[in-house]
C-alpha cells in the first residue's frame, strides 16, 4: 500500500511512474517533437501561445499537416494574442490537410483594453496519441528569431520536458475540455444550440483509452502536471513554489523571463536566504519589454539585500521558467513549464508546468544553469544596483506602477 505524502512537503501529488527528458531549446525540442508527430497513430493535442511560421516553426507546421493527411486527429490551439489569425497560405495549408485549429479569445475591436482580455492561453503543451507529453516554455518560435528583433545572434534561452506516465491523461484532459468549450462558444455565438450543447457534453466526457508507456529502460520518476486557470486551479503553480522554497535546506536556484514575484514568494525567497539557503536567480539581462525589464527592478533591492544572489542573462533573450531546489541534496525538487513570476502568470494566464523529484533530472537542470551563469551571465552588484543612474530608477518606478495600476483594474490581489 502506498503511503500517502502529508499535503504540506513539496512532493505532494506526485506519482512515480514517469519517464522525463530534459529538452534544451528549439535545437533539442523541435527534432523530438517532430520524430513524435511523424510517429503518431491516433490523434496530436498542441497548444501554444506563439506559432511562428519563420525557421524551423515552418518544420513543425509540416509535420503536423504529414499527420493529418494520413487520417491522425489534429487539434491545434494558438493564443489570440501571441500568435492571432495564422497567415493566410499556412491557414489554407492546415485546412486542406486536415488540421483543425482554434484561435482562443481574440482581442477584438478594443484589443487589450478590456481587463477582462488579459486572460490568456500561455501554456505550451503537445500529447501525441495520449501517451507522450511535451511541456515547457518553448513557444513554436525558431531560437534564432524573434518577431519584434528579428535575427538573434545567439538562441533563446528556454527548456521543455518530453515525458512518458499518468501525468499525460491530466495534460490531454484538460486540452480536450478547452477545445469543445471552445468549440461551444463558437457554436452557441453562431446560435447553433443543439451542437453547443453536444460539444459541452463532449468536453465533461472527454477520455482517451490510455496507452501504457514502456518504462524497463530506467526507474520511474515521480512527477505531476501542475496547472493554472481562472477556475478550479487559481494558485496551485505559485503554491508549488512556496512549499518548495520553504522546504529547501541547502540551494534554490530560479531562472525566469519576467521576474515580479508577489510578496509571498519574495518573502519566502528572502527567509530561505536569511536561514542560510544560497538563493541564486537567472534573469532577464536584455531589455525586451519596458514593463517586463523595468518594472522587475524595484524588487531586487530586498532580494540583494538579504543575501540573494541575481545573475542577468546577456547572450540572448532569456525566456526560461524553471526553478531547481536541493538537486545535491536527498530531497531534489525541479520544476520546468512556461510560467512567468509575475503577475499575468500568476493570476490571470492558462499556465503548465511539469514538477519533477528525481535526482537524475535536477542535476541535469542544475548544471545547465550554472554553466549559463557562470559563462553567459552577470552577477549583479548590490552596490551598483543602489547607485544606477536617477533615470533608470524613475523608469523603474514608473514601470511598477502601471503594473500596480493594471492588478487594481483586474480586481486582483498579488
Amino acid at each position: 500500500m502506498r503511503r500517502r505524502q502529508p499535503a504540506g512537503l513539496p512532493g505532494a501529488g506526485l506519482v512515480a511512474d514517469h519517464q522525463v527528458r530534459l529538452l534544451q531549446g528549439t535545437e533539442e525540442l523541435f527534432p523530438a517533437l517532430i520524430a513524435a508527430m511523424d510517429a503518431a497513430l491516433s490523434d496530436i493535442q498542441f497548444e501554444t501561445y506563439i506559432f511562428d511560421f519563420t525557421g524551423s516553426g515552418a518544420a513543425v507546421a509540416q509535420a503536423l499537416m504529414r499527420a493529418a493527411q494520413r487520417g491522425v486527429r489534429v487539434h491545434l490551439i494558438v493564443d489570440g494574442v501571441g500568435t492571432g489569425a495564422l497567415p493566410p497560405l499556412w491557414a489554407d495549408a492546415f485546412a486542406a490537410a486536415g488540421v483543425h485549429y482554434r484561435v482562443y479569445s481574440p482581442p477584438g475591436r478594443l484589443g487589450l483594453l478590456l481587463p477582462y482580455r488579459w486572460r490568456r492561453l500561455h501554456r505550451k503543451l503537445c500529447v501525441v496519441d495520449n501517451y507522450l507529453l511535451f511541456c515547457g516554455g518553448i513557444n513554436v518560435l525558431d531560437d534564432f528569431h524573434d518577431p519584434n528583433h528579428g535575427a538573434l545572434e545567439a538562441p533563446r534561452f528556454d527548456f521543455a520536458v518530453q515525458a512518458t506516465g499518468s501525468l499525460v491523461q491530466t495534460a490531454s484532459d484538460t486540452m480536450e475540455q478547452l477545445w469543445w468549450r471552445m468549440q461551444a462558444v463558437r457554436e452557441a455565438r453562431q446560435r447553433r444550440l443543439p451542437a453547443a450543447l453536444g460539444s459541452l457534453r463532449a468536453a465533461a466526457a472527454a477520455k482517451h483509452a490510455a496507452r501504457q508507456a514502456d518504462a524497463a529502460s530506467s526507474s520511474p520518476v515521480r512527477a505531476a502536471l501542475v496547472l493554472r486557470d481562472n477556475v478550479h486551479n487559481r494558485s496551485r503553480i505559485e503554491k508549488a513554489y512556496l512549499r518548495a522554497i520553504g522546504a529547501a535546506r541547502h540551494e534554490v536556484i530560479i531562472a525566469n523571463a519576467y521576474f515580479l514575484p508577489g510578496g509571498r514568494l519574495r518573502r519566502a525567497l528572502v527567509m530561505a536566504a536569511r536561514r542560510g539557503v544560497r538563493v541564486r536567480l537567472l534573469l532577464q539581462g536584455r531589455y525586451e519589454y519596458f514593463m517586463q525589464y523595468h518594472a522587475a527592478r524595484p524588487v531586487y533591492g530586498a532580494l540583494l539585500d538579504a543575501g540573494v544572489e541575481i545573475h542577468e542573462y546577456a547572450p540572448s533573450f532569456l525566456h526560461a521558467k524553471v526553478a531547481v531546489i536541493d538537486a545535491l541534496g536527498d530531497r531534489p525538487w525541479a520544476t520546468v513549464g512556461s510560467s512567468n513570476l509575475d503577475p499575468l502568470s500568476m493570476l490571470l494566464a492558462r499556465e503548465a508546468n511539469v514538477v519533477v523529484e528525481d535526482a537524475a533530472f535536477a542535476v541535469d537542470l542544475r548544471q545547465r544553469l550554472v554553466h549559463a551563469m557562470e559563462h553567459a551571465g552577470h552577477r549583479m552588484d548590490p552596490a551598483r544596483y543602489a547607485g544606477r543612474p536617477l533615470r533608470q530608477r524613475v523608469l523603474d518606478r514608473v514601470a511598477f506602477g502601471l503594473m500596480r495600476l493594471a492588478l487594481w483594474a483586474t480586481g486582483r490581489r498579488y
